[in-house]
């Protein structure tokens, strides 16, 4: 017997926004209510804070440091949400640009550095 549950719904609010026009980004603190669900994954915040905020390019979301409260159900983190990609190239830390892997990152020389050891695979 198949059990035909549906995903419970997430919900994500924004706090402490801040526009940031020296950096090209907009910052802000994350909050995501997932009542009845262990995690959301980062391509799905991604996703839902593209079409919350009209982003054309989902490369130009950073979210990190998310923390489940005790108990689960709501999870804290920050989003950074850049003007285009280069700017997101020239202001993010370079080890959370191989986290999302979506970026080249033939520009910096990584891929010849640790594609030989088989750490990273564009």
């Amino acid at each position: 017997m198949a059990d035909t549950k549906t995903a419970p719904a997430v919900t994500l609010r924004t706090r402490k926004f801040m526009t940031n026009r020296l950096l090209s980004r907009k910052q802000f603190v994350l909050e995501v209510l997932h009542p009845g669900r262990a995690n959301v994954s980062k391509a799905d915040l991604k996703d839902k804070l593209a079409k919350m905020y009209e982003v054309k390019d989902s490369n130009c979301i950073f979210v990190f440091k998310f923390r489940t409260h005790f108990g689960g159900g709501k999870t804290t983190g920050f989003g950074l949400i850049y003007d285009n990609v280069e700017a997101a190239k020239k202001y993010e830390p370079k080890y959370r640009l191989i986290r999302v892997r979506s970026f080249c990152l033939l520009a910096y020389g990584l891929v010849s550095k640790f594609g030989s050891l088989g750490l990273i695979s564009c």
